[in-house]
């Protein structure tokens, strides 16, 4: 069962029309015009193969570079993350230490001042008993010096 195909609307999708159209079968000449033309079509399939075959190396070889360049930036990137980590940490450690260190200074301070008020109510205590001592010491003298002067006088008296 042979087909004839007459116009290019009419032909299979995998074959293609030749330039020129296609020659008289009867033609010994046109047949090997058909073979120049089929082997000039398929020389210019083959080249423009090429080309877009080299195209798109090119296009991938740019792809690639430009992927190479994103990979060694997002490198530096995370370098520079880890690194600014690093500092930071390390920023922390020293904040906390002198937060410690702050607090154990607050600490001692407090200590300080808890003993120095005690030793004040301390002194004040004593200088309170100290206080009462003197006054009791200045009656016993007033006492004593004021009983020998009343028995002096009244010896004196009693001697008039």
């Amino acid at each position: 069962m042979k087909q004839q195909w007459r116009r290019s609307d009419q032909l299979p999708p995998n074959v293609y029309e030749l330039p020129g159209g296609a020659p008289e079968p009867d033609e010994p000449s046109a047949a090997l015009d058909l073979v120049y033309q089929a082997a000039d079509a398929f020389r210019a399939s083959q080249d423009r193969a090429r080309e877009t075959e080299e195209r798109a190396q090119f296009l991938c070889r740019q792809a690639s570079e430009k992927l190479r360049q994103a990979e060694m930036r997002a490198e530096g990137a995370e370098r520079a993350y880890r690194e600014l980590m690093v500092a930071v940490d390390q920023k922390l450690k020293d904040a906390h230490r002198a937060l410690d260190q702050a607090q154990a200074n607050l600490s001692a301070q407090m200590d300080k001042q808890v003993a120095a008020e005690f030793r004040a109510q301390q002194a004040e205590a004593e200088a309170r008993e100290a206080k009462r001592a003197l006054v009791l010491v200045e009656e016993a003298i007033r006492k004593r010096l004021l009983a020998d002067s009343v028995r002096e006088f009244d010896r004196l008296n009693a001697v008039a």
